[in-house]
């Protein structure tokens, strides 16, 4: 290809994002300076953190620029090369995605091995994805031997692993939650999991109380909402939550209430903890080690739903926060 295609910020959503929020802009290829390297990129990621980001609103990262391109996790090919640090040739993951060629310091590629695994799965299991299951299970909210484990959005990206990470680490029992009937035996056959909440069938607190009648000791949270109050009724004395995200309130236009019923944390000695997956990247070596061996043996199952072509993306973004994923949602470029 001769020139560059990327995807832009057109306007900044009021509730549910639309397709005329994005724009795709064709611009030339950029040339690298000294100790900058040019990316085909393959292979980027769509992630819900992505939506707080639209919103001009200060948080944990800056928003997205309107009339800029989108930023995100993608992986990629050097295809030219200012320094000798990191050759023609060589695969990097990086931060600019959302557009089929990027310009960056050396400083933000992170060449990794394809020979251990393929590029794409450092953009899932071996990537972020699989790190903030490990962190939530290991550091912020860890997994004891015996401990029934609860975990929202079981079929997503972070969910897909959570479950049979919980199972590796001592669990006796690990209950997910999934919309519609197939996601959840999906989780129940190919994710770990032994038992499937499916949130458009019945209240998750009637069914979590079904499907744990003993209570839950940890509590893995991508949802917020209905999710968390019926975990928070459910833990049993000393359980713990890990907060990763809240999906359910990510398009609200007016401010979420909190669960009713907080204060049990308190009666039951319990912890809450957010947790953002920078705060672990020094976990990535250990993670990576354990994790790329549980790929090769098969032990560790995971699966990608895939977008073919960057005018694609906004559309799998799109999908992906209204749970039309199994697995890590993927745009191939």
């Amino acid at each position: 290809m001769s020139v560059n295609r990327e995807i832009r910020l057109a306007a900044r959503p009021s509730g549910e994002p639309r397709p005329e929020d994005f724009e795709l802009a064709v611009t030339p290829i950029p040339e690298p300076a000294d100790g900058q390297v040019l990316v085909r990129n393959t292979w980027m990621s769509v992630d819900p953190y992505m939506r707080g980001r639209m919103d001009d609103r200060e948080s944990y990262i800056p928003p997205f620029e309107l009339g800029a391109p989108l930023e995100g996790s993608a992986v990629g090919e050097v295809v030219a090369s200012q320094s000798p640090l990191v050759p023609v040739g060589a695969t990097v993951v990086h931060f600019l995605g959302w557009r089929e060629y990027a310009v960056l310091d050396v400083a933000a590629a992170t060449v990794v091995d394809t020979a251990l695994a393929p590029a794409d799965a450092y953009l899932g299991a071996l990537g972020t994805t699989g790190l903030t299951a490990y962190a939530a299970l290991t550091e912020v909210a860890p997994v004891r031997e015996g401990d029934v484990v609860f975990v929202s959005a079981a079929a997503g990206a972070v969910g897909s692993v959570a479950g049979q990470l919980a199972r590796k680490l001592g669990a006796s029992r690990v209950i997910g939650s999934a919309g519609g009937e197939h996601k959840v035996k999906k989780i129940v056959a190919d994710f770990g999991y032994d038992a499937g909440v499916d949130h458009r069938a019945g209240a998750v607190a009637d069914q979590l109380a079904a499907a744990a009648p003993d209570g839950i000791d940890v509590y893995v949270d991508h949802v917020g909402g209905d999710h968390l109050t019926a975990a928070i009724g459910a833990l049993r004395h000393g359980g713990r939550i890990a907060m990763v995200g809240a999906i359910s309130s990510y398009n609200a236009t007016e401010p979420v209430p909190g669960p009713g019923n907080l204060f049990q944390l308190a009666a039951k000695d319990a912890t809450l903890r957010g947790m953002l997956v920078n705060s672990y990247l020094h976990l990535f070596p250990e993670w990576i080690g354990k994790a790329a061996g549980w790929l090769a043996d098969g032990s560790l199952r995971t699966e990608t739903t895939v977008a073919e072509g960057i005018e694609q993306a906004p559309g799998a973004f799109l999908d992906m926060m209204r749970g039309g994923n199994v697995g890590k949602m993927l745009v191939k470029l």
